[in-house]
Protein backbone atom coordinates (compact mmCIF):
# COMPACT_ATOMS: atom_id res chain seq x y z
CA UNK A 1 0.00 0.00 0.00
CA UNK A 2 1.35 3.37 -0.96
CA UNK A 3 0.54 5.22 2.26
CA UNK A 4 -0.16 4.55 5.92
CA UNK A 5 -3.77 5.71 5.78
CA UNK A 6 -4.57 2.81 3.44
CA UNK A 7 -3.17 0.37 6.00
CA UNK A 8 -5.26 2.06 8.69
CA UNK A 9 -8.35 1.84 6.46
CA UNK A 10 -7.85 -1.89 5.98
CA UNK A 11 -7.34 -2.49 9.70
CA UNK A 12 -10.30 -0.30 10.72
CA UNK A 13 -12.51 -2.16 8.26
CA UNK A 14 -11.46 -5.42 9.96
CA UNK A 15 -12.56 -3.93 13.29
CA UNK A 16 -15.95 -2.83 11.93
CA UNK A 17 -17.02 -6.35 10.95
CA UNK A 18 -16.31 -8.12 14.24
CA UNK A 19 -19.09 -6.67 16.38
CA UNK A 20 -17.15 -3.69 17.73
CA UNK A 21 -19.01 -0.82 19.37
CA UNK A 22 -15.80 1.15 20.07
CA UNK A 23 -12.73 1.55 17.87
CA UNK A 24 -9.82 3.75 18.90
CA UNK A 25 -6.92 4.90 16.78
CA UNK A 26 -3.96 6.49 18.56
CA UNK A 27 -1.15 8.01 16.54
CA UNK A 28 2.14 8.99 18.16
CA UNK A 29 3.92 11.26 15.70
CA UNK A 30 7.19 12.39 17.29
CA UNK A 31 10.23 13.70 15.50
CA UNK A 32 11.99 14.21 18.87
CA UNK A 33 11.49 10.54 19.79
CA UNK A 34 11.93 9.45 16.14
CA UNK A 35 8.77 7.35 16.19
CA UNK A 36 5.60 7.11 14.14
CA UNK A 37 3.34 4.68 16.05
CA UNK A 38 -0.22 3.62 15.25
CA UNK A 39 -2.30 1.75 17.80
CA UNK A 40 -5.73 0.46 16.86
CA UNK A 41 -8.02 -1.09 19.50
CA UNK A 42 -11.48 -2.54 19.21
CA UNK A 43 -13.90 -4.26 21.53
CA UNK A 44 -15.00 -6.78 18.92
CA UNK A 45 -15.07 -10.55 19.15
CA UNK A 46 -11.30 -10.95 19.48
CA UNK A 47 -9.25 -13.99 18.49
CA UNK A 48 -8.30 -17.18 20.25
CA UNK A 49 -4.61 -17.89 20.89
CA UNK A 50 -4.32 -20.38 18.04
CA UNK A 51 -5.65 -17.98 15.40
CA UNK A 52 -3.67 -15.07 16.88
CA UNK A 53 -0.41 -17.06 16.64
CA UNK A 54 -0.72 -17.32 12.85
CA UNK A 55 -2.59 -14.11 12.03
CA UNK A 56 0.38 -12.57 10.18
CA UNK A 57 0.56 -15.55 7.80
CA UNK A 58 -0.97 -14.40 4.49
CA UNK A 59 -2.79 -17.72 4.16
CA UNK A 60 -4.60 -17.22 7.46
CA UNK A 61 -7.85 -15.28 7.23
CA UNK A 62 -11.24 -15.34 8.86
CA UNK A 63 -12.93 -14.36 5.61
CA UNK A 64 -14.81 -16.94 3.63
CA UNK A 65 -14.77 -14.94 0.38
CA UNK A 66 -11.06 -15.49 -0.23
CA UNK A 67 -8.24 -17.64 1.06
CA UNK A 68 -5.61 -14.97 1.72
CA UNK A 69 -5.41 -11.99 4.05
CA UNK A 70 -2.60 -9.56 3.26
CA UNK A 71 -3.39 -6.58 5.53
CA UNK A 72 -1.54 -7.69 8.66
CA UNK A 73 1.41 -9.33 6.89
CA UNK A 74 1.94 -6.22 4.74
CA UNK A 75 1.87 -3.72 7.60
CA UNK A 76 4.17 -5.95 9.67
CA UNK A 77 6.63 -6.17 6.78
CA UNK A 78 6.45 -2.41 6.10
CA UNK A 79 7.09 -1.54 9.74
CA UNK A 80 9.99 -3.96 10.14
CA UNK A 81 11.62 -2.69 6.93
CA UNK A 82 11.54 0.83 8.41
CA UNK A 83 13.31 -0.05 11.67
CA UNK A 84 9.97 -0.34 13.43
CA UNK A 85 7.87 -3.17 14.68
CA UNK A 86 4.50 -4.81 14.98
CA UNK A 87 2.56 -6.17 17.93
CA UNK A 88 -0.89 -7.66 18.21
CA UNK A 89 -2.82 -8.78 21.27
CA UNK A 90 -6.28 -10.22 21.34
CA UNK A 91 -8.59 -11.99 23.71
CA UNK A 92 -11.62 -13.92 22.57
CA UNK A 93 -14.80 -12.08 23.52
CA UNK A 94 -12.89 -8.94 24.57
CA UNK A 95 -11.26 -7.42 21.48
CA UNK A 96 -7.98 -6.76 19.75
CA UNK A 97 -5.14 -4.27 20.11
CA UNK A 98 -2.73 -3.81 17.23
CA UNK A 99 0.34 -1.58 17.18
CA UNK A 100 2.78 -0.89 14.38
CA UNK A 101 5.53 1.69 14.35
CA UNK A 102 8.31 3.12 12.24
CA UNK A 103 11.44 5.15 12.75
CA UNK A 104 10.06 8.55 11.85
CA UNK A 105 13.08 9.51 9.76
CA UNK A 106 13.39 6.22 7.89
CA UNK A 107 13.57 7.03 4.18
CA UNK A 108 11.40 4.01 3.31
CA UNK A 109 8.55 4.92 5.68
CA UNK A 110 5.40 5.48 3.65
CA UNK A 111 3.76 8.92 3.92
CA UNK A 112 0.69 9.34 6.12
CA UNK A 113 -1.78 9.91 3.28
CA UNK A 114 -5.40 10.93 3.79
CA UNK A 115 -5.95 9.76 7.36
CA UNK A 116 -8.63 12.42 7.93
CA UNK A 117 -10.66 11.03 5.03
CA UNK A 118 -10.19 7.44 6.22
CA UNK A 119 -11.40 8.24 9.74
CA UNK A 120 -14.41 10.31 8.68
CA UNK A 121 -15.58 7.99 5.90
CA UNK A 122 -15.19 4.86 8.05
CA UNK A 123 -17.14 6.52 10.86
CA UNK A 124 -19.87 7.72 8.48
CA UNK A 125 -20.31 4.21 7.08
CA UNK A 126 -20.51 2.67 10.56
CA UNK A 127 -22.68 4.96 12.65
CA UNK A 128 -23.37 2.28 15.25
CA UNK A 129 -19.68 2.29 16.22
CA UNK A 130 -17.99 4.99 18.30
CA UNK A 131 -14.62 6.04 16.84
CA UNK A 132 -12.02 7.92 18.84
CA UNK A 133 -8.99 9.15 16.91
CA UNK A 134 -6.14 10.72 18.89
CA UNK A 135 -3.10 12.21 17.16
CA UNK A 136 -0.22 13.29 19.39
CA UNK A 137 2.72 15.28 18.06
CA UNK A 138 5.66 17.02 19.73
CA UNK A 139 3.55 20.20 19.77
CA UNK A 140 0.10 19.06 20.98
CA UNK A 141 -2.67 16.46 20.84
CA UNK A 142 -5.84 16.38 18.73
CA UNK A 143 -8.83 14.16 19.57
CA UNK A 144 -11.77 13.37 17.28
CA UNK A 145 -14.60 11.49 19.00
CA UNK A 146 -17.69 10.60 16.95
CA UNK A 147 -19.87 10.53 20.07
CA UNK A 148 -19.04 14.18 20.81
CA UNK A 149 -19.49 15.19 17.17
CA UNK A 150 -22.91 13.51 16.86
CA UNK A 151 -24.05 15.10 20.13
CA UNK A 152 -22.87 18.54 18.99
CA UNK A 153 -24.48 18.22 15.55
CA UNK A 154 -27.68 16.58 16.75
CA UNK A 155 -27.52 14.27 13.73
CA UNK A 156 -25.53 11.42 12.20
CA UNK A 157 -22.36 11.65 10.16
CA UNK A 158 -23.49 10.10 6.88
CA UNK A 159 -24.34 13.35 5.11
CA UNK A 160 -21.87 14.42 2.38
CA UNK A 161 -21.67 18.02 3.61
CA UNK A 162 -21.00 16.85 7.17
CA UNK A 163 -18.33 14.44 5.91
CA UNK A 164 -16.64 17.24 3.95
CA UNK A 165 -16.71 19.65 6.92
CA UNK A 166 -15.40 17.03 9.37
CA UNK A 167 -12.59 16.03 7.04
CA UNK A 168 -11.55 19.68 6.65
CA UNK A 169 -11.76 20.15 10.43
CA UNK A 170 -9.48 17.16 11.08
CA UNK A 171 -7.01 18.31 8.41
CA UNK A 172 -6.91 21.82 9.93
CA UNK A 173 -6.34 20.42 13.42
CA UNK A 174 -3.56 18.15 12.18
CA UNK A 175 -1.88 21.18 10.60
CA UNK A 176 -2.29 23.11 13.86
CA UNK A 177 -0.52 20.43 15.91
CA UNK A 178 2.13 20.06 13.18
CA UNK A 179 1.31 16.48 12.26
CA UNK A 180 3.88 15.08 9.88
CA UNK A 181 3.46 13.28 6.62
Amino acid sequence: MKDLSLHVLDLMQNSTVVGSTLITLDVEDSIKENIYRFTLKDNGKGMDEEFLSKVTDPYTTSRSTRKVGLGLPLIKQNAEQCQGGFDIKSKLGVGTELSFWFKHDNIDRPPLGDLAGVVVLTAAQNEGIRFIYTHKTDKDTFVFDTKEVVEALGMGLNDMEIIKILRQMIEANLLEIEANQ
